[in-house]
C-alpha cells in the first residue's frame, strides 16, 4: 500500500496564481525526486461547518480559500528520502523564503493507507 502525505493550507485569494505556480513546480519536483503522484485542488465545494470543517481547521479568512494536497509515495521510507531531497532542492528556496500562503495555518501529516482501490 502505498504512503500518503496530506495538507490544507489557506490561500489569500491574491495569492492564488502566485500559489498555482508555486505547486505547479512543486509538482514536477516531487515527481522528479520519486513521488507517485501529487495533487493541489482547490476548495469549490467546502461548506463552513458548525463545529469542524477544512475552513475552520486553517481559520480561513473572508478573503481566502482552501486548498487540499496530497502526495503519495511508495512507501513511508521513500516518502523521508524524497522529502529530504525536496527540502534542499534549490529550485523551491524562492517560495520557501516568500511562501504565497500562511505557512503557520497549514495543517500537514503523513498517512499509512488502510484501503486503496
Amino acid at each position: 500500500m502505498t504512503y500518503v502525505d496530506g495538507f490544507v493550507v489557506a490561500v489569500p485569494k491574491a495569492n492564488v496564481e502566485r500559489y498555482k505556480e508555486m505547486a505547479t513546480l512543486a509538482g514536477s519536483i516531487w515527481m522528479e525526486l520519486g513521488a507517485l503522484s501529487y495533487v493541489e485542488a482547490l476548495a469549490d465545494d467546502v461548506p463552513y461547518g458548525e463545529l469542524t470543517s477544512f475552513p475552520r481547521a486553517v481559520q480561513l479568512k473572508d478573503d481566502e480559500v482552501t486548498v487540499f494536497s496530497w502526495i503519495t509515495y511508495d512507501s513511508k521510507a521513500k516518502r523521508d528520502e524524497v522529502m529530504a531531497k525536496v527540502m534542499e532542492d534549490e529550485r523551491l528556496k524562492p517560495y520557501m523564503n516568500d511562501m504565497p500562503f500562511d505557512g503557520k495555518r497549514m495543517i500537514f501529516g503523513g498517512f499509512e493507507t488502510i484501503v486503496e482501490r
